[in-house]
């Protein structure tokens, strides 16, 4: 395999499917939530998200919501826009034999506007400089259960805004991750 080849792909870091690859293509944009960060986000979540139902919007490589898969969770709805990467994830999906994933391939927003799911967790990681929080943000609250939380990776930091508190937050690299909740916490 060669470098470039090799270096699309992640490792799944916990539960079931530890160590396993996911295996991604070249798209523009497309960035893999790193393992260091992944590790971190899913101690604060708690290693075993068993029943859980997430939605991994923007899912790129799948890696947070195979990783939640991977620990338990009921169900996870991938949702992104790419061909090529939708591919990869329904193949990642194959491997995995994760029957619990359903694959979207359709806009965020359109997803948002047409979705009646509630999640327990959702896993939020836009492209970059597209301006995309400011239209999600709002609208997020609606598909999550009363005690949900949202996790936002951005291309700086968030602060508690429009009914949404930071409860946890880190940096990695050019990467701010956060844990959301909605409401007084």
């Amino acid at each position: 395999m060669s470098k470039r080849n090799s270096a699309n792909q992640v490792r799944i870091s916990g539960g079931e499917w530890r160590s396993r690859l996911l295996r991604f293509p070249d798209v523009a944009g497309l960035r893999p939530t790193p393992d260091r960060v992944r590790q971190t986000v899913f101690n604060w979540l708690g290693q075993d998200m068993h029943g859980m139902h997430c939605l991994d919007l923007f899912a790129g490589t799948g890696a947070m919501g195979f990783e939640a898969l991977s620990r338990g969770a009921g169900k996870v709805v991938l949702v992104e826009m790419s061909s090529p990467a939708c591919k990869a994830l329904m193949d990642n999906r194959a491997a995995l034999k994760a029957e619990r994933a359903s694959i979207l391939q359709t806009d965020a927003l359109q997803f948002l506007a047409q979705n009646t799911q509630r999640f327990d967790v959702m896993f939020i990681d836009p492209p970059y400089h597209q301006g995309w929080l400011p239209r999600l943000l709002p609208l997020l609250a609606a598909h999550l259960t009363d005690d949900g939380t949202v996790y936002v990776e951005a291309e700086f930091a968030l602060t508690d805004t429009d009914g949404w508190q930071v409860i946890k937050h880190g940096k990695a690299g050019n990467v701010f991750y956060h844990l959301l909740k909605f409401g007084h916490v």
